[in-house]
């Protein structure tokens, strides 16, 4: 298994994040990513490749133009103002109606495209993210391309809580709804899973494929009642239109340990195999560690390898995409003890 890394993500540093009511450093930093990489050199499971530059053209079938031009221009659009300080929004336009109409002044937009103020924007924030997007990206341009059965997009910022116009939760641009999408058009495949095993709720992912039947979407992640998004991921939410059944969501309360996480795992394994899914793309969080710092599920580092070798369950081809994770010192052991499960023999 071969994994995509760009180092451009190192210029995505510096920001803040609202957390318990204060202004914090953000959670989600460069550390991660390099914990991870090293980690899966360590392993020796296969080589790491530099994206090349695919362009916009795979993420424009994802997200909305406006959207991509604002991430595009808005650090500029705030130093424009004098400002030097990290970019947060501090109006949201949640309340006043759905068709709210889109700002001229930067302020505004940042509400306007953001769902939390979990993003702040710095000056390398864009070609992080745009960098972030391309390892997806060449990821499933090989497994499209029948080089490899799996894959690894070694992706930050993470991506499954970036809807087609906004973004939150550390997330920009949705990596896993972009490689999902282009193994469709480029592999040709019918139908493709995407199964999120982040802490939280893959909200963004979610509703990118809420109205389309031809991407099967399940998570297991923690109850939205009491957790991050809040707003999304209830069990009861199955897709709407020709997506409606394409949506499992298989929410779990704080505390939960391995048997009733890999239970839940089951089943939505059990799902995926029965969608008549050809290929796969799992968001790969291990925010479910017992020493997440802003999570509560209680999974110990011995819990992941079991996890990869349940995934040898999915359809294949299958792409790993990173999400969350933030217990640095554990982070690259525990997500490529997933890859290394679901590669050992079965």
């Amino acid at each position: 298994m071969d994994a995509w890394y760009s180092d451009h993500h190192l210029a995505h540093h510096g920001h803040s994040e609202l957390f318990g009511g204060r202004l914090v450093e953000s959670f989600e930093q460069p550390l991660r990513a390099e914990r991870v990489l090293d980690a899966f050199l360590e392993a020796n499971l296969g080589l790491v490749h530099t994206p090349p530059d695919a362009g916009l053209a795979p993420i424009l079938a994802v997200h909305d133009a406006t959207y991509v031009d604002f991430l595009r221009g808005a650090w500029d659009a705030w130093r424009a103002l004098g400002r030097a300080h990290p970019a947060l929004p501090m109006a949201w336009h949640a309340g006043m109606g759905l068709a709210a109409v889109r700002p001229r002044h930067i302020e505004g937009q940042l509400g306007y495209h953001s769902m939390d103020a979990g993003c702040a924007i710095v000056a390398g924030t864009w070609p992080a993210a745009y960098g972030s997007a391309q390892c997806a990206i060449a990821a499933a341009t090989a497994l499209a391309h029948g080089e490899q059965p799996a894959a690894f997009a070694i992706c930050r910022p993470p991506g499954h809580h970036a809807t087609a116009r906004a973004m939150g939760g550390y997330c920009y641009l949705n990596n896993a709804a972009i490689a999902a999408q282009l193994l469709r058009s480029l592999g040709r495949q019918p139908r493709v899973a995407v199964l999120d095993i982040d802490y939280h709720h893959g909200n963004g992912t979610q509703a990118i494929f809420w109205q389309r039947g031809d991407v099967f979407f399940a998570s297991l992640h923690a109850d939205p009642h009491d957790d991050y998004p809040y707003f999304s991921g209830h069990a009861g939410e199955r897709g709407e239109g020709d997506g409606f059944g394409a949506t499992l969501n298989l929410p779990l309360p704080a505390g939960t340990e391995a048997p009733e996480y890999l239970a839940a795992l089951d089943t939505a394994l059990d799902a995926v195999r029965s969608s008549g899914c050809t290929a796969s793309v799992v968001s790969l969080g291990v925010d479910t560690f017992e020493r997440d710092p802003i999570s509560r599920f209680k999974l110990r580092g011995e819990d992941y390898a079991v996890i990869g070798r349940a995934l040898q369950r999915l359809p294949r081809p299958v792409l790993f995409v990173f999400e969350g994770g933030y217990a640095t010192d554990e982070i690259g052991r525990n997500a490529v003890a997933v890859l290394q499960g679901f590669e050992a023999p079965g």
